[in-house]
C-alpha cells in the first residue's frame, strides 16, 4: 500500500464521485433569518458581511475580498442589499443565490455612501460588522458614514459554526475525495521522488476527482516532519523516511483537511512508540466529545494521554505544540477551537479537525488528522483514522 505503483497508473484509476446536492434557496433564506435574529439580539439594525466565506455562506457569492468593497447589508427587517462595483454587475448576478436589491457604485464613487443611504432608508441604527472585514474597510465605514458599529462575531459564528445536513454532505464528499487521494499518493512513492513531484500529483489527483485542485498541500519527508508546517526547499525521499502529507480540496466551497503520517520502509522503535501514542491521543479526543461540554475538554483529553506516556506537559516538547483541533467548513480554520481556554459548548452540527500532533524536536513529527462532527449522542468521523504506521 506504500509504493509499488506509478503516477500514471494511479491517476488513471481516479474518477469523480456522485456529487452532493448544492445548498438550496430555502437554506439560504433560513441562514438569513437566523442572522437577522442574532443581529437584533445584539441591538443592531443591520448586518454587514464582506466578500469572503461569510458572503458565500449567506448569499452564495464565492468571491474573495479585495480593495473594492463587495458586501451584503442585511437589515433585521426587510430584504438584503448587495453593495458592489457597477462593472461587476453581470458576474454578481450570475453568482448570487438570493433575491436582493443591488446598489452599485462607480470607480470614482464611495460604496460607503450607499451603506449610509440604505441605513437612512431603514431609520438608522447600529451596524453589526463582519469580523473578517478589513481594518481599512471598517475605518472608512466609520469615517464616511458616522454610523455606530459593533463587531458581529456572535452573529457570524452563531450561524456558521453549526452545520446543516446539506453542509455535512458537501463536507463528507470533500473529505472522502481527499482520503482517496491520500491512498493513491502513498502508492506512487519511490526512492528519489521529490516533494515537488508529490505535490503536483496531489493537485492532479484532486482535479481528476472533480475538485478545482488543492485547497492547500504540505508534503514533508524525514527530518522535515518535525516542523508542523514543514521546511522550505525541495526534499528527496529515501528508504526508511517518515512521510507526512497534509492536504485538502473544496467541494462547493466546503473544504477537507486530512493528514497522514507513515513510514516509507521500516520504522524505528521510537517512531512506532510515538505513532501509537498519537493514535491513542486522537482516539481519546474523539471519545471526549459530548454535547454540552466545553471545547477545551477535548484538548485536555488528548494531552492527558501524552502526559501518561511522559510527553509534554502542556506545549512542551516532545509533545503537542499546538491545539488539538479547529473548526472547519467554508474556511479551513474557523471557530470554535479544541484548545484550552475555548469554553464554547459542544453542540450538534459542529465540525472539527482532530490532530494532536506529537513533535520530537530535530528528529521527527507524527500528525494524524481526521475530521469529526458532533451529534446529539457522540462524535462521528467523516473519515476513518489511519490504521497503522505502515499502511493507510
Amino acid at each position: 500500500m506504500i509504493g509499488g505503483s506509478t503516477i500514471e497508473a494511479e491517476l488513471a484509476k481516479l474518477k469523480p464521485p456522485v456529487a452532493a446536492e448544492a445548498i438550496s434557496g430555502a437554506e439560504y433564506q433560513a441562514r438569513m433569518d437566523k442572522a437577522r435574529k442574532l443581529t437584533r439580539d445584539m441591538g443592531a439594525k443591520a448586518l454587514l458581511v464582506g466578500a469572503g466565506a461569510s458572503l458565500r455562506y449567506f448569499a452564495g457569492v464565492p468571491w474573495g475580498a479585495s480593495e473594492r468593497l463587495v458586501a451584503m447589508l442585511l437589515p433585521v427587517d426587510g430584504e438584503p442589499v448587495i453593495i458592489c462595483p457597477f462593472f461587476e454587475r453581470g458576474s454578481l448576478e450570475a453568482d448570487l443565490k438570493i433575491p436582493a436589491e443591488l446598489r452599485l457604485w462607480q470607480e470614482d464613487e464611495s460604496p460607503h455612501a450607499l451603506i449610509k443611504q440604505a441605513m437612512s432608508d431603514w431609520g438608522g441604527g447600529v451596524i453589526a460588522v463582519d469580523p473578517a472585514l478589513s481594518f481599512e474597510m471598517v475605518s472608512r465605514l466609520m469615517r464616511e458614514t458616522g454610523l455606530p458599529i459593533q463587531e458581529a462575531s456572535s452573529v457570524i459564528n452563531g450561524c456558521r459554526m453549526y452545520k446543516s445536513s446539506a453542509e455535512l454532505a458537501l463536507m463528507q464528499q470533500a473529505k472522502s475525495m481527499t482520503e482517496i487521494v491520500h491512498r493513491a499518493t502513498a502508492r506512487i512513492l519511490r526512492d528519489g521522488i521529490t516533494t515537488t513531484e508529490v505535490i503536483n500529483f496531489i493537485e492532479a489527483a484532486h482535479r481528476k476527482m472533480g475538485a478545482a485542485g488543492n485547497s492547500f498541500v504540505i508534503v514533508q519527508f524525514g527530518h522535515a516532519t518535525a516542523y508542523p508546517h514543514g521546511l522550505p526547499g525541495v526534499q528527496i525521499l529515501s528508504e526508511n523516511d517518515l512521510v507526512l502529507i497534509d492536504t485538502g480540496c473544496y467541494v462547493q466551497g466546503y473544504t477537507s483537511d486530512i493528514t497522514r503520517t507513515y513510514i516509507y520502509g521500516q520504522a524505528t522503535p521510537d517512531q512506532l512508540r510515538i505513532w501509537d501514542i498519537e493514535k491513542e491521543a486522537q482516539a481519546a479526543a474523539f471519545a471526549a466529545v459530548e454535547v454540552g461540554k466545553p471545547c477545551e475538554s477535548v484538548d485536555y483529553a488528548a494531552r492527558a494521554i501524552l502526559e501518561k506516556h511522559g510527553l509534554g506537559p502542556d506545549y512542551n516538547l516532545p509533545g503537542t505544540p499546538h491545539r488539538t483541533g479547529h473548526g472547519i467548513g467554508l474556511a479551513i480554520h474557523e471557530p470554535a477551537y479544541l484548545v484550552r481556554g475555548d469554553k464554547t459548548l459542544l453542540a450538534p452540527g459542529m465540525c472539527f479537525s482532530n490532530e494532536p500532533m506529537i513533535v520530537v524536536p530535530e528528529r521527527f513529527g507524527i500528525r494524524l488528522e481526521d475530521h469529526m462532527y458532533v451529534t446529539e449522542s457522540c462524535a462521528k468521523w467523516f473519515t476513518e483514522p489511519q490504521a497503522a504506521i505502515d499502511r493507510l
